[in-house]
């Protein structure tokens, strides 16, 4: 089953762009009248060649369309598309629709505040979900500035892409906004954040700031504000600095909305982030650092992808990749976050070559999407991670004087309009760059990473391109060796098949501080000797680099899952054990310790007991060894101990409370009326999310009978909930359980096309898919539907790549069997 809208076609949009130039939009929106629907009427002026088109629009009902003052027909509206036959000159097409309020993340958002009962809604317009909001030419070339009217109800706050002030009150309790006219901005970056949000404002060099959140996370907003008003501020004179061109988009306004997809969205003039990102319980260094880089990421695409925008989605990769690039580089920089390349290399490498080692991997760079929806499937840690590492090389080839130069350019030649990646290349080679053509095919263009190990009894290292996507490319990076417990670094350049290296030491550690793009694994002498030297190593970076290397050997069965338990028994990785996927914690407890010999749950909770009696009370270090200690722990009476008095330095907070509770459930040591109990007691958003995954992680027939029904649509959730409640289905331990799960994931897959679409359809096709049951069939069952190409083009890519996942689970069972 396909989606019930047309995908936007790459030729249809050239086609479409070659047609029009679009003046202006008029959007009037009433969010005060329903909780279901919206009312949207959208005036758009442009101007025509004359000839045929169509406009996007994805309504509940329309009830009046008006074309060059004449009434058009709403039957003609077909699969998201209202043909127009335009005049050659100025035409106008005035859309009178009603809008679904959507629970998905995307278009118009919204939501009930548990805490509290009070809604608030956010506009998400990426990629195409604008047409659900307004009628419009919904591709990024047909730039346009917008004027938005706003009627919300009397207690809300009405914030969008320019400065906009409550005018009046209208009917029926409610109050009339009006927003200035805006830059000329792509569909997909206009936004409203409407609600009755707390905000807290402040100015810098001469730009209105704002932050806002939901009431019932006022008091840790007003915590917070001061750090992240003092990073804003620091990172705009940066940012100014580097590029000499001032922020153009009028006020700065920083939302912090619930139930968001992304980390953040880069609207200009009003910034949307996930919400987590309000830190309402005590959070490690790294998910600070993470806030850091986000916030700095999401200014960076204020210059690049917002004053300039790519032409088309294959070059998407131009503004995650920059922006990634820089906000790393400018958090370290200017920031308390001196630290954030340390904390990228844990958070983010791993993701970007996990991606570029499957069967889908794409090059960085002109990647052909045909259409949006193929475009969309691209849009993942190649083109962050690794593109930003690109980039990362390419500034220290250039010198900051040619790339900054070169960026100011592109910014200046293309200002409020859209660019390629060849305009970009072009304006770096007139700022001095040599021809960089050899660059852009061999890094940019070709998909796949090479792969560089040691050779230790032929004193080579061995470099290996990617046999589908061979390439010519050269290495330059650090290597890191022990002698004697002693650490050195030297640096080589890889330029050929086999480079000679003389070892001289104990352990050899390949690009630890990320200076190139390439697999690094360790040989077995040097996992061997890092069992006895990790816990003594010092340096932040190149203890990321080493758990990189293992990473990568684990992820190509090349180390084995004994040897990771050996190293993490030896100095417990705690630098980075936040919940994200991508982070070590979560890698060790979902891809390691399943496949490890007996007995290695039981040692890496004695390890991570023992990290947290070693460090200081109240420590970040120890608050990660308690959250390992409760990840593996099978004792109920010390989760219930720690329910009851936390260790010295750590109070039981909201986090702590639902991850105690969490691991209960997935013991079986705790019951759906305390589960509840627990809500009710403290009914936050964060709590309504924990609270499905302990649910459904109770080893009873009914909770994983209550996880379907929210994988199938029976169960509408929220976003969130959805996460929750794939991840906290499938559990270790609960075979027995989910063995009918396993086929009807397969059986019942393709139907969930009808119940959700774009972000969250690919989303839960990754959260419910069978995890735990390590087998061929299902191996082979996922490669089958993944080549149905009756499929949805994206449940069909994340289910490819969960395929290759399982894979290479399989071929690490097989070539290590646990003992």
């Amino acid at each position: 089953m396909s989606s019930p809208y047309q995908s936007l076609h790459h030729t249809e949009a050239i086609a479409r762009r070659e047609l029009l130039d679009v003046e202006e939009y008029d959007v009037r929106l009433n969010l005060a009248s329903d909780d279901q629907t919206f009312g949207s009427v959208t005036t758009i002026r442009f101007t025509s060649r004359g000839g045929p088109t169509f406009v996007d629009l994805k309504p509940v009902r329309v009830n009046r369309l008006t074309f060059n003052g004449s009434p058009l027909d709403a039957d003609l509206l077909d699969r998201g598309r209202l043909p127009l036959e335009t005049v050659a000159g100025v035409n106008e097409l005035v859309v009178d629709a009603v809008m679904p309020f959507r629970n998905d993340g995307e278009g118009l958002h919204r939501s009930s505040d548990p805490a509290d009962g009070k809604s608030y809604v956010y506009g998400m317009m990426f990629m195409d979900a604008a047409p659900s909001v307004f009628a419009c030419f919904d591709q990024p070339d047909l730039k346009a500035p917008y004027t938005l009217h706003v009627e919300a109800p009397e207690t809300w706050t009405v914030i969008a892409n320019a400065p906009g002030e409550r005018t009046e009150s209208g009917s029926r309790g409610s109050a009339l906004w009006e927003f200035q006219r805006s830059q000329p901005l792509s569909t997909y970056f206009v936004t409203v954040v409407a609600g009755p949000y707390h905000v807290i404002r402040d100015e810098h060099d001469g730009i209105p700031l704002g932050l806002s959140a939901r009431a019932s996370i006022a008091s840790a907003l007003d915590a917070d504000a001061d750090e992240l008003f003092t990073m804003t501020k620091q990172c705009f004179d940066e940012f100014h600095r580097l590029f000499g061109i001032r922020y153009p988009f009028g006020d700065y306004h920083q939302a912090f909305v619930p139930e968001f997809n992304a980390g953040a969205m880069e609207n200009p003039g009003c910034v949307t982030f996930r919400d987590p990102l309000v830190f309402t319980s005590r959070v490690t260094r790294g998910m600070r650092i993470q806030r850091a880089t986000t916030l700095a990421h999401e200014m960076a695409h204020q210059w690049f992808g917002n004053i300039v925008t790519p032409a088309w989605w294959d070059d998407l990769w131009l503004n995650e990749s920059f922006a990634e690039y820089m906000g790393n580089r400018v958090t370290a920089d200017v920031t308390e976050y001196d630290d954030a390349w340390v904390d990228n290399a844990y958070a983010r490498r791993q993701w970007g070559l996990y991606a570029d080692l499957r069967p889908t991997t794409h090059p960085v760079a002109g990647n052909g999407a045909s259409d949006a929806s193929a475009a969309l499937q691209d849009f993942d840690g190649i083109s962050y991670a690794k593109g930003s590492s690109i980039l990362k090389q390419l500034a220290a080839s250039l010198g900051d004087e040619v790339f900054f130069a070169g960026a100011i350019d592109h910014f200046a030649r293309h200002r409020f309009g859209n660019a390629t990646m060849h305009d970009l290349f072009e304006s770096w080679e007139r700022a001095g760059a040599d021809d960089l053509s050899s660059f852009t095919s061999n890094w940019l263009r070709t998909a796949g990473p090479d792969t560089i190990v040691l050779d230790r009894a032929a004193g080579v290292l061995r470099r290996t391109p990617p046999a589908e996507h061979p390439a010519d490319r050269s290495h330059t990076f650090r290597v890191a060796v022990a002698t004697d417990g002693k650490w050195s670094t030297r640096t080589l350049e890889i330029d050929a098949p086999q480079t000679p290296f003389e070892v001289g030491g104990d352990a050899v550690v390949l690009d630890p501080y990320e200076d190139s793009w390439a697999v690094v694994r360790p040989d077995a002498t040097t996992v061997e000797h890092l069992k006895t030297l990790l816990p003594d190593v010092e340096d932040d970076a190149l203890r990321a680099g080493i758990w990189n290397n293992v990473r990568s050997g684990f992820h190509d069965a090349a180390l084995s899952p004994a040897d990771v338990v050996d190293l993490v028994v030896a100095s417990p990785p705690v630098e980075s054990t936040e919940d994200g996927k991508r982070r070590l914690g979560s890698w060790l407890l979902s891809d390691v310790l399943p496949l490890a010999p007996a007995g290695s749950l039981e040692r890496v909770h004695a390890a991570a007991l023992q990290k947290m009696a070693t460090t200081i009370a109240g420590s970040e270090h120890q608050l990660a060894g308690l959250r390992m200690a409760i990840s593996t722990a099978t004792d109920p009476s010390l989760l219930r101990s720690w329910l009851a008095v936390t260790p010295d330095g750590i109070d039981l907070d909201v986090d702590l409370r639902w991850r105690l509770l969490v691991r209960l459930a997935v013991l079986g040591e705790t019951d759906p009326e305390e589960l509840l109990a627990a809500l009710d007691a403290e009914p936050t958003g964060h709590s309504r999310v924990e609270h499905m995954k302990a649910l459904v992680s109770l080893p009873t027939a009914e909770a994983k009978a209550h996880a379907w029904s929210v994988f199938t649509g029976a169960l509408d959730v929220p976003n969130y909930e959805l996460e929750a409640a794939g991840l906290g289905m499938w559990r270790g331990g609960q075979e027995e359980l989910l063995a009918p799960y396993v086929d009807r994931y397969f059986d019942e897959l393709p139907d969930t096309v009808a119940v959700r679409s774009g972000w969250v359809l690919a989303d839960a096709t990754e959260f419910f898919f069978p995890v735990t049951p390590l087998s061929d069939s299902t191996l082979d069952r996922a490669r089958a539907l993944a080549a149905d190409e009756s499929l949805d083009l994206s449940v069909r890519r994340r289910l490819a790549d969960c395929a290759d996942d399982l894979a290479r689970r399989l071929a690490t069972a097989r070539a290590y069997p646990p003992a």
